[in-house]
This record gives C-alpha cells, structure tokens and sequence, in this order.
C-alpha cells in the first residue's frame, strides 16, 4: 500500500509538473505576438529596423558601457520579447546625441549600424507635443521650484559621473520660476532650431514646435518639468511618417 501512494505521488508531480511547463510554454507561444507587438521601446542611436535588430543584438551591453549620459539601459524579462537588449526610457535619461556616436562605435554586431557616425545620422523617432494642454509654456505657466533637483537626483543615483554629465546638470540651473522653454534649450542637435523652437501660441503663450531635424533623442522629454511629459518621443517614426500623416 505504501509503495502504491509513493507511485502515485510521483506519477502525480511527473504530470503536474509536465502541465505547468505546458501552461508557461504554451503561454509563452500565445502571448509571444503580443510581446512583439508591444516591442516598440526607443532604442540607441544607429539601432537597424527591430526585428533585424532582435535578431543582431548579442545583448553584450557594450553600448551602454560607452553612454556618457548613463542613458541607455538594457531591458529585463518584463519588458517584453527583447530581454537583454538595449533602451533608453525617455522619462529618466534622453540621448544627448555624441560626437561620433560611441555606442555605435562600441558594439560588435551591427545591431546599431556603423553607417551612423554623427548626431546628424541619428534617427531615432520624433518628438511631439502629446499633451498640450499640460504644456508650461502653453499655459504660461512659470517652471516649478525644486525642478533642477530631478536632474540632481538622476546624476547622484549614477555610479562614475561623467564630465558630461556635470556639463548637463549645470545648463538646468536657473530655470526655477522662469518661463519654460526647457525641451527646446536642452535640445542636443547640432543645429538645434532645425529640430524644434519655441514659437507663439494663439492663447498668448509660446509652444515647441517640431521640425524634420528632429532626431528623436528623448531629451526634450527627459527634461519637461510636468508630472507626466508633455512632449514624447514616438520611437521609429520619422518626421515625415508623422507629420505629413496627421496634416
């Protein structure tokens, strides 16, 4: 009798075990076009369309060793089908577009493509105005105290601050109780009026307006002080696709 319960025990963790496997797996396959769908997160500069890119990135994390801005971080199983790849959360940290794009130069697959070697071979997406209703500038509404310590805080959370960084944080001192024109002066384009400017609005305050310089870098969204940005970054649009779309 004894033996016969130890048998069934263990014919019934065998197939428990076999059937939650199957569930994982089986939820694995059914959720997996879902998970592609939603893998739309902004990737580094020179990142090649993103199935390919999918199926180059070797998810060594060379990039973001290189990333002076601490901008790019590499995604975990939660965030989809592309655990281990490179992304940059806009929110946090934007790309500030470097001279000679090291993390491009940094990784050996091509899953970020060597043919983009300056900020003006960056393209990324585009940014628009999402929200305008939230916008400060829009509403004349003067940039709230305690801002710059958003910016202070990212840096000090960071292990081997960088000069750039420092560089970074200190263009954000002085805006407190000024009006906001903050994602178009922090814009790191060469050529920064190619890519957004701060224009008058019919409701007397001014509003960024994007332009097709606009690489999609994620700063101007990093650095809007509203709780929830009003300016994001469409990941994989280009101006054209967008703009010429909704006109």
């Amino acid at each position: 009798m004894a033996k016969q319960v130890k048998t069934d025990r263990r014919e019934f963790i065998k197939y428990s075990t076999l059937g939650v496997l199957g569930l994982v797996l089986g939820g694995g396959i059914v959720l997996s076009p879902y998970l592609q769908a939603k893998e739309n997160r902004l990737r580094p500069p020179g990142a090649v369309p993103e199935k390919e890119f999918l199926g180059l990135c070797i998810k060594c994390g060379q990039c973001l060793q290189v990333c002076p801005y601490h901008s790019i971080k590499l995604a975990d199983i939660a965030k989809g089908v592309g655990e281990g790849t490179p992304y940059i959360d806009a929110n946090i940290r934007g790309c500030y577009a470097c001279d000679a794009v090291p993390c491009v130069l940094a990784c050996p697959s091509g899953a970020l493509d060597h043919s983009c070697s300056k900020p003006e071979d960056i393209q990324m997406g585009v940014a628009v105005l999402e929200f305008p209703d939230t916008c400060l500038a829009m509403t004349n509404t003067l940039v709230p105290k305690g801002y710059n310590d958003k910016m202070k805080a990212f840096t000090a959370s960071v292990n081997n601050v960088t000069s750039q960084e420092l560089q970074l944080l200190e263009k954000f001192d002085g805006y407190e109780g000024k009006e906001c024109t903050l994602c178009a002066d922090m814009c790191p384009v060469p050529n920064p009026l190619s890519a957004i400017a701060m224009v008058p609005d019919a409701q007397g305050g001014k509003r960024p307006e994007i332009y097709d310089g606009c690489i999609g870098c994620g700063a101007c969204q990093e650095v809007c002080p509203t709780q929830k940005p009003s300016i994001v970054v469409k990941p994989r649009v280009t101006y054209e696709q967008y703009y010429e779309k909704t006109t």
